[in-house]
């Protein structure tokens, strides 16, 4: 990567300002950021993060989201963004394959409110993370065995911070190779085997973002072109610098985003909405009616082929859970990834009767579409067959306003009562349209949970 490359990128994310962004950005910018905060929001009511919190949660100066506590910046970057990936419906981006968001607001949001800086401050470093990391994982291919959080989110959070910081491009710079030196080495067998571990790279990466941020106010420096040396050489044998720089400051990563509904990896959803495509045409045969279930999708997909996962979170990186849960329970929301569900004998029952398998034409068409096709056969013979091509929740075939404030309201209600919930929405779209100041913002979020 040559350094007036490198200075490219610097410049643009020091020197990105909120307000001269469209009004369309600004206005998604809003739901991204209402999203996000859901996820965490509904992320801290699980068992493990409430422990988790207990134990680490300590000190002040930034908000423990969803618990009506302060903490130190670092311990919340880290606890809020461990939180956002729980439940599997924070948003991302299949340009960059994998999660910019959750990898960005916790970090941003803490530093924010330890420095006590505005909403433009704020806002500009939510959007500057966004595009950084989202960029760099689009331009490289991590290794196959890697699972992308706590990859580039990492740098996409320092670079954040930075921009809280104020900082001119020569420091942007040298946090963006600082913090290049901070990532994880993380593992996809952690999600396909339900290792909760993973559920805390994210958390690592912010946390991770906010110390390069400090290292370089400090005077630590880094490699000259970290960028290259990590995903060229070490996690990532290719890096384009040309999709890292493509449209930079005119089209925008954040707006080529997704939304979810379906309560587990973007890979089932390919699968869930051929499933919601024959429902919605004839009802679905019941799940003792069922001989055999067949999938046939991309590879990244194939890979999710446990039908027995063992605790929640490799149920949400399961196909074949994924498809009994939902003709089980008509649904692919929340309350079908619990407990009780991974626990139902009939869920159980019925996911050992799904195949899965790799069409190479399918694959070939990520990442414009990750399509699925499936096929039900009952007990006598009969068949049902849906498709599925481009992912609901794209840019390319969006939710609607109502469909995402349902989620918001879904998801947040574990925590808030829907009153203060829908107050928390409102005020998140004010705020991204400069008619709200950030304190009054904080002061929503700061609350505690309703019991």
């Amino acid at each position: 990567m040559k350094t007036e490359e490198l200075d490219q990128l610097s410049h643009f994310a020091s020197n990105l300002n909120y307000a001269d962004l469209p009004l369309e950005v600004q206005a998604h910018t809003g739901w991204v950021l209402a999203d996000t905060l859901a996820s965490i929001v509904a992320g801290s009511a699980e068992p493990e993060m409430q422990r988790l919190n207990a134990a680490m949660g300590f000190g002040s100066g930034a908000t423990l989201i969803g618990t009506g506590r302060q903490v130190h910046a670092e311990a919340a970057a880290l606890l809020n963004g461990t939180a956002g990936t729980f439940l599997e419906m924070d948003e991302g981006n299949r340009f960059s394959r994998g999660h910019p968001a959750i990898h960005v607001l916790p970090a941003a949001l803490s530093l924010s409110e330890m420095q006590g800086v505005d909403a433009e401050r704020f806002l500009s470093a939510l959007v500057v993370g966004y595009e950084v990391g989202s960029r760099i994982g689009a331009a490289s291919q991590l290794r196959g065995a890697m699972h992308p959080h706590g990859t580039w989110g990492t740098i996409g959070a320092a670079a954040a911070c930075a921009r809280v910081l104020g900082s001119d491009p020569s420091s942007m710079k040298e946090t963006i190779n600082v913090s290049s030196s901070l990532t994880t080495a993380t593992s996809k067998r952690t999600m396909l085997e339900g290792g909760l571990v993973r559920n805390v790279y994210a958390g690592l990466s912010n946390r991770n973002g906010v110390l390069a941020s400090q290292l370089v106010a400090c005077g630590f420096t880094g490699e000259r072109d970290g960028l290259s040396s990590l995903f060229g050489e070490i996690v990532s044998e290719k890096f384009d610098v040309n999709i890292l720089l493509r449209d930079l400051g005119s089209d925008w990563h954040l707006m080529h985003n997704y939304f979810k509904l379906h309560s587990c990896c973007r890979y089932n959803h390919g699968t869930l909405d051929a499933l919601d495509a024959m429902a919605a045409q004839i009802p679905l045969p019941e799940a003792d009616r069922i001989a055999r279930i067949q999938v046939t999708t991309y590879h990244l997909a194939a890979e999710l082929n446990d039908p027995a996962p063992r605790n929640t979170l490799a149920a949400k990186f399961s196909v074949p859970f994924a498809v009994a849960t939902r003709i089980v329970h008509q649904s692919s929301a929340l309350s079908s990834f619990t407990w009780e569900a991974v626990r139902d004998p009939r869920v159980l029952a019925l996911a050992q009767k799904v195949e899965i398998s790799e069409d190479p034409d399918m694959s070939r068409r990520l990442p414009n579409e990750r399509p699925a096709r499936v096929v039900i056969t009952d007990i006598d013979g009969r068949q049902w067959t849906g498709e599925a091509g481009v992912n609901r929740g794209d840019d390319a075939s969006p939710y609607s306003e109502e469909e995402l404030t349902h989620k918001f309201l879904d998801l947040t209600g574990r925590v808030w009562s829907e009153d203060h919930a829908q107050q928390v929405l409102q005020a998140s779209h004010q705020l991204c349209t400069g008619k709200l100041k950030l304190a009054h913002w904080l002061d929503l979020v700061k609350a505690p949970p309703k019991h």
